[in-house]
């Protein structure tokens, strides 16, 4: 095919001139002998030295697992255009049309994603008290252990037997960002710490509490990993540990229940300190039911809410939202 033929200590100025002008062909590797670069071009260039070359195709890889693929052709609206990964696991929500094509859809998935090793279908809600989910393995490796990384921190943890959702590393950033130096965070639904080991960089101390045992054990590797040494692991029911705790920061990540335990919040942290709420509300009137439940407890126990913050953090269901509201507590 027609190439350009540039000598080898010009090829990267001449390549990006080539692509500025359009004409350099894609899909091909360059080709060097002796003291010479060849580049394959798509018509004559102006002002370049032409030859005839041969060319490796390299292939272009495809960008989403939908383009490779096999499934029939009017299941393929069903695909999901998303999924999580966590660490080298990618775990997707399959209706159950495609369930029978799971093994199809994994392996598409590993094909596009090389660093992958491991795909699981979303096999239950989450549910129970320590949050986990069902899953069903689809294909690679059969394992459910994991090491991720966020925001600058590694967490280790079993997808299979503890919560964790990679869909909060920016509203984990954003509560960072807030965190002051010299705090003391009182972090009260920890996992295995992706609030706690993060807010551990600016806070004092955190206080890490989680009823389930393996999340406490992978917080604990995880604090040794990173080297957070100012976090606190506590294994145990929240409602055991009040008045132990006072913070200057609480964390509420329990947006199915968190309403339960606003008591609990109010009364571990200080006087101006700052309550992370979260929930679940209907798009048409996202915050009104938890505005109302804060303002009932405080009312309760004496104390006066200042509202920071309200947003919505990501979709939960069909006009359902996740939600954060930041607010103040003053004694």
């Amino acid at each position: 095919m027609l190439a350009v033929k540039v000598p080898k200590r010009e090829a990267e100025r001449m390549r990006r001139k080539l692509l500025e002008l359009g004409v350099l062909a894609k899909g091909y590797s360059p080709k060097r002998e002796g003291d010479f670069v060849f580049f394959p071009v798509t018509g004559p260039v102006e002002g370049f030295e032409l030859v005839e070359a041969e060319f490796k195709e390299t292939g272009i890889r495809p960008h989403s697992y939908r383009e490779v693929v096999k499934v029939p052709d009017e299941l393929r609206p069903l695909l999901p255009s998303s999924f999580d990964i966590i660490g080298d696991i990618a775990i997707i929500e399959l209706p159950e049309e495609l369930m029978e094509y799971g093994n199809a859809i994994g392996e598409a998935i590993l094909k596009v994603h090389r660093h992958i090793k491991a795909v699981f279908a979303k096999g239950s809600s989450v549910s129970g008290e320590y949050r986990v989910r069902e899953l069903i393995h689809l294909t690679g490796e059969r394992r459910t252990e994991t090491l991720h990384r966020e925001n600058g921190i590694r967490l280790r943890l079993d997808v299979a037997r503890v919560y964790y959702t990679p869909r909060l590393a920016t509203e984990r950033m954003r509560v960072f960002e807030k965190t002051r130096p010299g705090e003391v965070v009182f972090d009260m639904f920890a996992g295995v710490g992706p609030y706690s080991i993060l807010l551990a960089k600016k806070a004092k101390l955190v206080f890490a509490c989680d009823i389930n045992p393996w999340a406490i054990k992978y917080l604990e590797e995880n604090r040794r990993l990173n080297k957070a040494f100012n976090v606190i692991p506590i294994l145990g029911d929240v409602r055991k540990i009040v008045g132990q705790v006072e913070a200057d920061r609480v964390i509420m990540n329990l947006p199915k229940f968190a309403g339960k335990f606003l008591r609990e919040a109010m009364v571990s942290v200080k006087s101006g300190g700052t309550i992370h709420y979260y929930g679940f509300g209907p798009e048409e009137d996202l915050f009104s039911e938890h505005e109302a439940k804060i303002k009932a407890f405080a009312r309760e126990l004496g104390f006066k809410v200042e509202f920071l913050d309200e947003r919505k953090v990501r979709p939960y269901a069909p006009r359902q939202f996740n939600i954060a509201i930041d607010f103040r507590v003053w004694k």
